[in-house]
This record gives C-alpha cells, sequence and structure tokens, in this order.
C-alpha cells in the first residue's frame, strides 16, 4: 500500500514546494468557481480540450470530484520581479506544468484504482491546442484540465493544509491536485 507520507515525498522530489494529502470531503465545491474559467482570463475558454466547456459540465465535474475519497494537493511557487512580471508568471507556470508531468509519471504506476489529475489553468502541453485545428487532443493521457474548470475553490481547499495560496511578495503560487482512490 501507499503511504500519504510516500504521496508528498515523491511530490517533493518532481518540484513542487509542498504538498499533502487531503480527504476528498476537504475539497472545496462550488459551481462559482467554473465562472473563473467562463472569464475567460487566461484565454483557454473554448479554445483547449481540457478546458470548459470541454471537459463536461460543472455538476458531472463535480460529481466526478466527489467520487473520490483523497487526493494529493501540490503547489509550486515561482519568483517574481514584480507583481507585473507577466514573462516570470508564464515561466513559472512553464515549471509548474513540468512538476505535473514528472508526477503524473511518478505516480500513475502506483495507483491501483482511479485517477483524476488536475492542474492550473489551460492545460499547456501543445504551444496551439489541436482543437484550433479541429483535431482530437494530442496528448489525452497526459494533458490536466484546470481544478477550477471542475469548481474546485482553491485558496479555500489549500487553508485546511499546510500549503499557503498567497506566499509571499514577488511570488506566484500554482496547485495541482491527484485524486485517487486508494493506492
Amino acid at each position: 500500500m501507499v503511504t500519504d507520507q510516500f504521496l508528498i515525498e515523491t511530490a517533493l522530489s518532481c518540484g513542487a514546494a509542498k504538498a499533502a494529502v487531503i480527504a476528498g470531503e476537504q475539497i472545496d465545491l462550488n459551481d462559482e468557481y467554473r465562472r473563473i474559467c467562463e472569464s475567460n482570463g487566461c484565454g483557454g475558454y473554448g479554445r483547449c480540450w481540457m478546458c470548459p466547456p470541454h471537459t463536461g459540465t460543472i455538476e458531472e465535474n463535480m460529481a466526478a470530484v466527489r467520487s473520490f475519497p483523497k487526493g494529493l494537493l501540490f503547489q509550486t511557487i515561482g519568483q517574481l520581479e514584480d507583481s507585473f512580471d507577466i514573462e516570470g508568471m508564464q515561466e513559472a507556470k512553464r515549471i509548474h506544468l513540468q512538476v505535473c508531468q514528472r508526477l503524473l509519471d511518478a505516480t500513475k504506476p502506483v495507483f491501483t484504482g482511479r485517477t483524476l489529475y488536475l492542474g492550473a489553468g489551460g492545460c499547456g502541453l501543445c504551444e496551439t491546442c489541436a482543437i484550433i485545428q479541429n483535431e482530437p487532443c494530442r496528448f489525452p493521457d497526459r494533458a490536466m484540465p484546470p481544478m477550477e474548470g471542475y469548481g474546485i475553490g482553491v485558496a479555500n481547499t489549500a487553508s485546511s493544509t499546510e500549503l499557503k495560496y498567497i506566499n509571499g511578495q514577488n511570488t506566484v503560487t500554482y496547485f495541482g491536485l491527484v485524486l485517487f482512490d486508494e493506492a
């Protein structure tokens, strides 16, 4: 059996700044969080296979989250020159995506049940999503939908752990979540 400590250590070894195993009941779910996606602040809404509305209805997504008893919540923290450092935010997001992919590779083999990997913002695996060319997802086994698209309140979910949503001036924090049945 895979222990919580093993999963946390695996996340840290993959580059996460912090990680915690949480019970499914600790996940803050509300359909209002989907509005973050619908506001299209990241530009992915309707333009990425892993972004709403292509990931299913909010009711389906929240039901999927509720069906998992546990999750591995993890974060990466990027340093910025200042609060307007868009390039720094994009670089931190790129690094977060790499951590997500390393964690997928490291944990997929240890889970014996169902899993659902969720990331931050749009998928980001491809420079241009295949949906733009009306083609299927190029990496359906690696692509990760955003937590908000599944109705997850990231700040409230993190508040029940030692993971901080805000990690100081001139930082940007990205979260990911691996939902799983018992490993």
